[in-house]
Parts: C-alpha cells; structure tokens; sequence
C-alpha cells in the first residue's frame, strides 16, 4: 500500500494531500509532500475504502515526525467521507504527532490567507480547475521531484474533455485520477503551510558570587 522511494530526514516539513474513497473500482491514495526537499518520498496507493485507510495514515504521520521530529501536516479530502474520517483522523492523533488541516480562503491570490472552520481540503468545481492548474504549473517548471511512476501514467492519462457547459481535465476512459488529486491538494498545502516552531525556555542559573575573606 506504502511506497517508499527515500527516508525522511531530521528537520523535514512533510504536507500530505489524501483522496478519499468508499470502494469500488476507486483507489484511495496519499501523496507525502517534502517542503524542506520539494519531492514526494513515500505515495500511499491502494484499492481500499478510506475507513481502511485512516488508520494505516495514522501511523505513517506517527513515524514521520518520530524521524523529523516535525510535526507533519495532512489534508483529507471532504468529498466521499473524508469529513468523517478527518474527525476520526483527529481523535486518533492522541500524541499530537502531526496536525490536521484546517481549510484557507485565498490560496494562490494575493490576498492574505485566511483559516476557516473545516478540516480537511474540498474539491469543488470551482477549486478543482485552480488546483489541477497550479500542480500542472509547478510540474511543468520542474519544481517538484516525483519518483512514483504510477503518478507518472496518472499524469499521461489525464485529458481535457468538453462538457455542455465547459472544458474539465479529468482521467481518461478507464483511468484514475486519485494520485493528481491528491498530489494537487498536498501542493495547496505546500502553500499555505508552515512548521511549527518550538520555543525552547532556557534556564538562567544565577551564578553566585563567594567572598573570600
């Protein structure tokens, strides 16, 4: 389910993007996003519901920040029972290894990023196009380092089809679009998110001073 191309290293920022799914022909797939490297070192991929999933994500946000000791920050989508699972997500972090994300207004704008009151990222019809454009822009500007050649194929087969009222990019006839997506909302994050810096209270010793006489 885990495919592991690197290991992460002490002081890395890791975002993760999830597509969520309920089964079926659908894959449910995780991208881990460096920000410190800029690459994506380990891709989940499976043919599994996203309940099946949470607590195998769980546990890989768990080791992250076990060998970075830097709290990773992980994004479910909301759309096929991620809210659910966000929730469940969020209950299971009882070591406060990793951080949920709560989702912004005004990603890629020049307006200032605002939090509001859901967990997890949603692709609609209005967020769906900015984000495949922005992923698309920093793939093509190489910016990104991908090891997964399934994301690869993914990319290859992904299209741009009419509808009656628009032009959509989407998975061709019998492709998947689950690792793009994902990919796409771990971008967003690399975005708006930053690493927690921890406050480190030193103690001042007084020294004292001995009178010899």
């Amino acid at each position: 389910m885990f495919r592991r191309y690197r290991s992460y290293q002490k002081g890395e920022f890791v975002v993760v993007g999830v597509d969520t799914s309920w089964g079926g022909t659908d894959y449910s797939a995780a991208q881990f996003l460096s920000k410190t490297n800029l690459d994506v070192p380990t891709v989940f991929h499976s043919r599994t519901t996203a309940t099946e999933m949470t607590p195998k994500i769980h546990l890989e946000l768990e080791r992250i920040y076990d060998e970075t000791k830097v709290k990773p920050v992980v994004a479910f989508e909301r759309n096929n029972g991620g809210v659910a699972e966000m929730e469940r997500l969020a209950t299971l972090n009882r070591n406060d290894k990793y951080r949920i994300y709560v989702e912004k207004s005004n990603v890629g704008t020049t307006d200032s990023i605002e939090d509001s009151v859901k967990l997890g990222w949603t692709t609609s019809s209005a967020s769906r196009p900015t984000m495949l454009s922005m992923l698309k822009e920093a793939i093509d500007h190489n910016l990104i380092t991908i090891y997964d050649k399934p994301t690869v194929n993914e990319m290859f087969s992904f299209i741009i089809s009419q509808t009656s009222s628009s032009w959509k990019a989407q998975a061709e006839s019998g492709a998947h679009d689950d690792l793009i997506i994902s990919l796409a909302i771990a971008w967003q994050l690399y975005q708006s998110e930053r690493p927690l810096i921890k406050k480190e209270h030193k103690r001042k010793e007084r020294k004292r001073t001995r009178l010899h006489v």
